[in-house]
């Protein structure tokens, strides 16, 4: 699973520099030559453009879009620090960076603001694994693609405009499995992001930062 790291095309990146070797999933490609012999150029080829456009295990990637006046875009990306429940409701407290521009184009500016954003619900991506066998067997074989996390909307006073943030995102990728404290946790948050319960929000916050907590190592 993963979570980015550097910054492009407002998608921060944040790099895990000591995570268990288990935490991190190893990608393999089928039909890799066996030792010695070279495969032909075009399959090389296609092989470095897999690994090259494959994302890298652990990594958080964020995206928000608004609109201001009647043509006005808001673009960017959200980094959240810390998850808590108020009143029963979950939120995010982090840092939206946003660039804003007019419906012909024209740059109005750059943004950086602290904000809390609602966190209203999002889905995992697909969970496969073996009903047989022990608990154990089970886990090891299971895998959670990514956590697609759905924040907001918000609106808010950005450069002198009010801004209405329709769609703030976050996607986690890792791999669940024995070892792996990351994969285990996005796997534990499919089961709470329904839950309407204080208890569920409290439970989603708590490993929500734990994730976070994770990802700044």
């Amino acid at each position: 699973m993963k979570i980015l790291s550097t910054r492009s095309s407002g998608r921060l990146k944040i790099a895990i520099a000591t995570v268990t070797a288990g935490a991190l999933a190893v990608f393999f490609l089928p039909g890799a030559p066996a030792s010695g012999a070279r495969a032909p150029l075009t399959q090389r080829g296609v092989a470095a453009q897999q690994i090259a456009s494959a994302p890298a295990p652990g990594t958080l990637s964020s995206r928000v879009y608004g609109t201001f006046g009647t043509a006005g875009t808001v673009r960017g990306h959200f980094d959240p620090d810390r998850f808590f429940v108020k009143h029963g409701d979950a939120y995010a407290n982090g840092v939206l960076h946003a660039t804003m521009r007019k419906g012909d184009g024209t740059l109005v500016g750059h943004a950086t603001r602290r904000i809390t954003i609602p966190v209203m619900g999002g889905r995992t991506g697909t969970t496969a694994g073996s009903t047989a066998g022990t608990n154990a067997a089970v886990a090891a074989a299971t895998t959670c693609d990514i956590l697609h996390l759905v924040l907001g909307p918000l609106d808010l006073d950005l450069l002198g405009l009010q801004v209405h943030l329709n769609r703030v995102v976050l996607d986690i990728v890792a791999a669940s499995g024995a070892g792996n404290l990351l994969g285990n946790l996005l796997c534990a948050v499919a089961g709470l992001l329904d839950g309407t319960t204080t208890l569920s929000q409290l439970r989603l916050a708590n490993i929500l930062n734990r994730i976070l907590a994770i990802l700044r190592i």
